[in-house]
């Protein structure tokens, strides 16, 4: 099956240290995501593995989403440098793809606060094209989620310290 790819590249500001925000958003986003934005994320659950690379995860989207499910591996988690990288391989959300992989790392930014970079690259299946309305959704998803972070965290001073 021939297949070309778009990347695309998204770099969000966060007033949260890093390595809280790291804690919060990644080791424990199977957790704290669906608690914290339930319209986007019903849940997310482990279905192989310990949540270490190889580990294979299903997120089940809110009522607020127009996809289903997603199925995803995880492909790296690197606490000391803060990334994290997942390769999405099954959902309803991957018409005429054949997988997402997305790479997020947070990095310390300016004022003790965090700058939260993430680059995706949609491989798709020749003769279909994503839309700059569908990065663009993307785009906003992951800043919803972000700020959503965010503002638990300046709500609960004593959690993920």
């Amino acid at each position: 099956m021939a297949m070309h790819k778009i990347k695309y590249e998204e770099e969000i500001r966060c007033t949260v240290a890093p390595e809280r925000f790291f804690k919060a958003f990644i080791l424990d986003g199977d957790h704290l995501l669906p608690k914290v934005c339930p319209a986007a994320l019903k849940s997310i659950e482990l279905l192989k593995g310990d949540g270490k690379p190889g580990s294979i995860k299903l997120i089940t989207f809110g009522q607020g989403s127009s996809h289903g499910t997603s199925r995803y591996v995880v492909d790296e988690l690197d606490e000391e440098k803060m990334v994290f990288k997942y390769i999405v391989v099954a959902g309803d959300g991957l018409v005429g793809l054949e997988k997402v992989t997305t790479m997020v790392k947070i990095q310390a930014g300016s004022d003790s606060g965090s700058v939260v970079k993430s680059s995706s690259e949609y491989y798709l299946i020749d003769g279909h094209e994503i839309t700059e309305e569908k990065i663009k959704e993307g785009k906003d998803k992951l800043k919803g989620l972000i700020m959503a972070v965010e503002s638990y965290l300046h709500g609960h001073p004593e959690e993920y310290c």
